[in-house]
């Protein structure tokens, strides 16, 4: 088993805190972040649905997770989770959203992760937190690391119409966001 790309079985399932609960009708913040085609990119503005899914961080071949990963309740599936949206992207655009991956990560790490993955979208990093913290996303911290507990956000013109709280598992993530898609899109 890839150990990346595979979920283990067993994992801890995420217990929904409600952390996002208040997110819904709320507008995403004017924040440039900047991608992994650089170039800074201001969700706030794009027009139609935009898909953001915010996760932890994409592990690497030969890198070792830290300590206690698996067992953090919805830590485990970054790459899972990229690896929907990359094969479900020619549907999620049919359906008029454009998908974009967040993480604190920074630009360097994630592009390996778009190379290694072949993901046709771009990454964007928040490593200075600054969306996360417009908009109270909740995170976690572990090995010195402040990470982005997993969330995906729907977003028309600007304005949250769902969120996806907590995600699990994550490599099902896409299927649910084109469902809902189907169901609110003419």
């Amino acid at each position: 088993m890839d150990k990346l790309t595979q979920l283990p079985k067993n994992l801890p399932a995420p217990v929904d805190d409600g952390a996002c609960d208040r997110l819904l009708g709320e507008f995403l913040p004017s924040v440039s972040l900047f991608s992994t085609q650089d170039k800074w990119i201001d969700l706030s503005t794009i027009a139609n649905f935009v898909v953001i899914y915010c996760y932890p961080m994409t592990g690497q071949p030969g890198v070792s997770l830290p300590d206690g990963w698996d067992d953090i309740p919805g830590a485990r599936g970054c790459t899972p989770q990229s690896c929907t949206f990359r094969n479900r992207h020619q549907e999620l655009e049919e359906l008029g959203a454009k998908v974009f991956g967040l993480s604190t990560q920074n630009t360097e790490y994630q592009k390996e992760a778009v190379e290694r993955l072949h993901l046709p979208f771009e990454l964007l990093s928040d490593c200075d937190l600054t969306f996360t913290e417009a908009l109270k996303l909740p995170t976690f911290e572990i090995a010195d690391l402040q990470l982005i507990k997993r969330v995906t956000l729907i977003a028309k013109d600007g304005k949250i119409v769902k969120v996806f709280y907590p995600v699990f598992p994550p490599d099902r993530n896409a299927d649910e966001v084109i469902d809902w898609l189907q169901n609110h899109t003419p």
